[in-house]
């Protein structure tokens, strides 16, 4: 598969942005624990984005200049979102979920266009994610995501599993999921990150009578702003 520019790839991104702020809704209402349930559908759809994307260049052809601004541009929102993310005392420990998905890119990119140069930079960037798995949200799972999402669109629909299952080993990444395997709430939890991969895959490759409001480079500055909005709406 191939995906052109659609209206279920910007469904995919609304989805994705929609989910989110739900989750982080929950810094102005503490107590409703079920977005947390609902936020697991966020960082998959993320990682779909990017999967998609990459699919959509020539193999081999990853040195262009739409690549090297797409790559600029995630590179400077890991920067600008870091201030935004600790800002929220989140307590976590890890950096905000950009570096995870530029990491993911750029493996993303070395399994897709398998050109010597970027075969080691897809080694060096799954070592660095291994190294430093935990600072990184989601750990070095969630690096690996955006790749099973692109394998998963090359192979059809039944292979939505791989990311599926790979996004519920990434929210293992949380403690509280791993001591309480068994609890209701780790079972919702993970059921949203297994399902998310089905949704996603369904939704991008869904065929719309319409078109959806784009989402272009502002969604880039919708991620740090949107945390600096509930910080000021949480006190």
């Amino acid at each position: 598969m191939n995906p052109s520019r659609c209206t279920g790839l910007d469904l995919v991104k609304w989805l994705a942005m929609i989910t989110m702020v739900a989750d982080h809704l929950r810094f102005i209402w503490p107590t409703a624990d079920w977005l947390f349930v609902i936020g697991r559908i966020a960082f998959p759809l993320f990682c779909l984005g990017i999967a998609a994307n990459v699919a959509r260049s020539a193999a081999g052809q990853v040195f262009t200049a739409a690549n090297g601004r797409y790559l600029g541009w995630m590179l400077a929102f890991s920067l600008l979102s870091e201030w935004p993310y600790h800002a929220l005392d989140v307590g976590t420990g890890t950096l905000s979920i950009m570096p995870t998905l530029t990491l993911g890119l750029l493996l993303a990119w070395g399994v897709h266009h398998r050109t010597q140069g970027m075969k080691w930079v897809g080694l060096a960037v799954l070592l660095v994610s291994l190294l430093a798995t935990d600072v990184l949200m989601y750990g070095w799972l969630g690096v690996l995501l955006p790749s099973a999402f692109l394998l998963a669109l090359r192979g059809g629909w039944g292979t939505w599993l791989v990311p599926g299952f790979v996004a519920v080993a990434a929210n293992l990444s949380n403690r509280w999921l791993r001591d309480h395997p068994a609890a209701p709430f780790t079972l919702m939890t993970l059921g949203a990150a297994l399902l998310s991969a089905r949704l996603g895959v369904s939704v991008l490759q869904g065929r719309y009578p319409m078109h959806v409001w784009r989402v272009g480079r502002w969604g880039y500055w919708f991620y740090p702003l949107h945390l600096v909005a509930i910080k000021l709406l949480a006190h």
